[in-house]
């Protein structure tokens, strides 16, 4: 496999390649030393730890120049794991003791790096948490999108289904480094909504209303407006920009927040402005999250199999 087939794939595609590679050496048909073996299943964990992590990064390295050279540490890591088990030393067992510590030596100092880079939760400013989507989106390199060809228009379906007026809230769920956002930045460059105010916000673990709604606002006026503090004062600023936009698209990506009365709050937020047409698509990992913020069936993403990636 190595470079050949991981080589174009973003690197949440080249971990769960290389998790599953582990996984077949550890169980395969070629006896291993028991140390081997142990040191296998030691990177195999590691691996998924670091996984839960890449989602996050992946998505703050569109505008964060250290996030983004972690990620492309990482995926260089892998491929170098990649070709280590599917090098005939493997089968030889030449030396993989010496190459197994190298690289856990390795892993551990990109797990380190991680830590580095991340801001603590209090300190990260609404542009960290909200990538600018209107300058990025547009770059996403073609072989990101590979594969999730049907699974677009799929969603272009459901947001067609609603041609009334009111705000139509379109969930897609799935479990992280899965592709749930770089399905939306697809959705989002559409030429269908190329006539829509276009707004993004990327949520994550911490939900503040007041900074999803503020960013809401900013964008849609196109203005680096003030920080609007009281909630009803920003609830009346985006009851007059809704009202003033004909057709708007909303992308709220990566929610996390479980609590119903908040996604209640938040829906009624964006369900305000006569005469308009507000379409949300939400990203989630919870199946819950997606049942209780939708208006219409939550869209499920699969995972890419081998001949998709």
């Amino acid at each position: 496999m190595a470079a050949a087939v991981v080589g174009g794939m973003v690197a949440s595609g080249v971990i769960k390649v290389v998790i599953k590679q582990l996984g077949s050496a550890i169980v395969g048909k070629v006896k291993l030393h028991k140390n081997l073996t142990k040191d296998l299943e030691k990177m195999k964990m590691t691996l998924e730890s670091v996984e839960a992590a890449l989602s996050d990064a992946e998505t703050r390295s569109i505008t964060d120049s250290s996030a983004l050279l972690w990620v492309n540490r990482l995926k260089a890591a892998m491929y170098d794991i990649s070709d280590m088990l599917d090098d005939e030393a493997m089968r030889k067992k030449i030396n993989m003791s010496d190459k197994m510590k190298k690289m856990q030596k390795r892993l551990q100092k990109i797990t380190e790096d991680h830590q580095n880079y991340r801001l603590p939760p209090e300190s990260r400013t609404n542009e960290q948490q909200v990538p600018d989507i209107r300058e990025n989106a547009g770059n996403m390199e073609e072989a990101e999108i590979i594969g999730r060809t049907e699974e677009k228009m799929e969603i272009l379906a459901r947001l067609s289904e609603s041609t009334t007026e009111g705000t139509t809230f379109v969930p897609i769920w799935g479990f992280g480094g899965i592709g749930k956002t770089t399905l939306a930045k697809s959705v989002y460059n559409d030429p269908q909504f190329k006539n829509h105010s276009r707004v993004w916000v990327y949520v994550s673990q911490i939900f503040d209303l007041k900074k999803i709604c503020n960013t809401i606002i900013s964008q849609l006026s196109e203005t680096e407006s003030q920080q609007i503090t009281d909630l009803h004062r920003i609830s009346i600023e985006l009851e007059k920009l809704l009202a003033k936009k004909n057709k708007i698209l909303i992308i709220l990506d990566d929610l996390w927040e479980k609590h119903p009365s908040q996604l209640e709050k938040l829906k009624a937020m964006l369900k305000q402005g006569e005469g308009c047409k507000v379409t949300v698509v939400v990203t989630t990992r919870d199946e819950g999250i997606a049942n209780q913020i939708g208006t219409v069936q939550p869209y499920n993403l699969p995972q890419l199999s081998d001949e998709m990636c």
